[in-house]
């Protein structure tokens, strides 16, 4: 019992780290408003939340070998509450730059820290366990532009508009780190990462699985990265009202809830390479659906076909890194693994956002990403039927 609190605690914990990462692209067009920048600086804002999210997962990998995980859990929650503060108040762009570059580091953190204690505390189901945590993850993602159009519309004192939506941020994460402090101190805590405390040790045994995990899920969300967080703008491109537009991205996520449950299940069941293959083949597949229709209901139902494969990636790929590696190496090539998929993923929106400004079409630079994606496929399709790829 004491670690399913623990795990539902974190489940909490996940929701608010995810919302901290996802809802700036609700609000694009509020930046662009307020502050009068254009479409490159608006994506290099959520880039730099990508690249914060990135940056700390080596050094937390390190940190892991030193210090137990939920420990480092609730340092997340602490910067996260300090970095959302930081925002509400911000004067201007830059400012909220800085800030933006905090979130992220809070979402790094825990993702490494988080996302492995999870799978220690039910080590015979990973899967499914990564698959509730995720789909509470993902549950921030759902709420994000209905909590930022509610937000756009409060007024409390000088909070007003977006800045209402990292006040209560920082609220509910000072909220949620108390609890969690609670919860680890009565929790029976697994000690299956005694043995992993050499970083470089695990990164050269495991070094097959790990770029494994960067070419399918660091390319796929390098890509994905640059679809979802302009997707308002994309919708209003292709046609789609405002409100409609705005909400579009809600239904991409929406999508995303049952998939975190099926995939984490499915993930336990299959064999794990041909399954991530299988599921960036759907995504390709979408990509290019999505550059092809246009109209209300053609676009809502590839969004959601879209939403539901792309985050069915998510959960099979921890699963298969945190399932495949060993007790000695895994918080340290999870690390490892998962720094260098960020730093990969995160110039995702602005490469699209200085694409939209040298004047090349949303449609056109999508439809390359889905081409170059493809060469990727082939790619891995080859090295698996040569057994390059461990299982």
């Amino acid at each position: 019992m004491s670690r399913g609190r623990l795990f539902g605690t974190l489940c909490g914990a996940v929701f608010l780290v995810n919302m901290a990462r996802v809802v700036f692209a609700p609000l694009l067009s509020e930046f662009i408003d307020a502050f009068g920048i254009g479409e490159a600086t608006a994506g290099l804002l959520v880039t730099l939340v990508w690249v914060g999210s990135a940056a700390p997962r080596l050094p937390v990998g390190w940190l892991l070998t030193r210090v137990p995980r939920h420990y480092v859990v609730l340092a997340a929650g602490v910067v996260l509450t300090l970095a959302s503060t930081f925002a509400t108040l911000a004067p201007g762009i830059e400012v909220l730059m800085v800030a933006a570059v905090g979130m992220g580091l809070a979402s790094g953190v825990y993702f490494i820290a988080g996302n492995t204690l999870v799978s220690e505390l039910f080590p015979e189901t990973v899967g499914r366990v990564m698959g509730i945590h995720g789909t509470a993850s993902q549950l921030a993602a759902v709420a994000a532009a209905p909590f930022a159009t509610v937000a756009l519309g409060l007024t409390i004192e000088a909070v007003a508009g977006w800045r209402a939506v990292f006040a209560a941020l920082a609220v509910a994460a000072a909220a949620i780190t108390g609890l969690l402090w609670l919860a680890t101190r009565r929790a029976d805590l697994p000690e299956a990462g005694a043995e992993d405390r050499d970083l470089l040790w695990a990164a050269r045994i495991e070094w097959r699985t790990i770029v494994t995990g960067v070419l399918i899920l660091g390319i796929a969300g390098f890509v994905w990265q640059g679809v979802f967080n302009f997707y308002e703008l994309y919708m209003l491109d292709k046609g789609l009202p405002p409100s409609v537009a705005r909400n579009a991205l809600t239904i991409v996520f929406g999508a995303g809830v049952p998939a975190f449950l099926v995939s984490g299940r499915l993930a336990d069941r299959l064999p794990h390479v041909p399954y991530l293959l299988a599921v960036l083949a759907a995504f390709i597949a979408c990509l290019f659906a999505l550059v092809s229709v246009s109209g209300l209901v053609p676009l809502l139902v590839v969004s959601a076909v879209t939403g539901y494969v792309i985050h069915s990636l998510f959960p099979a790929m921890d699963t298969y890194l945190l399932d495949t590696l060993p007790d000695a190496t895994r918080g340290s090539a999870y690390a490892v693994y998962s720094a260098s998929m960020m730093l990969v993923q995160a110039a995702g929106s602005s490469v699209v956002g200085a694409l939209r400004g040298a004047g090349f079409a949303y449609d056109l630079v999508f439809g390359v990403a889905a081409g170059g994606l493809v060469v990727l496929l082939v790619g891995l399709m080859l090295a698996q039927r040569a057994s390059w790829l461990p299982e």
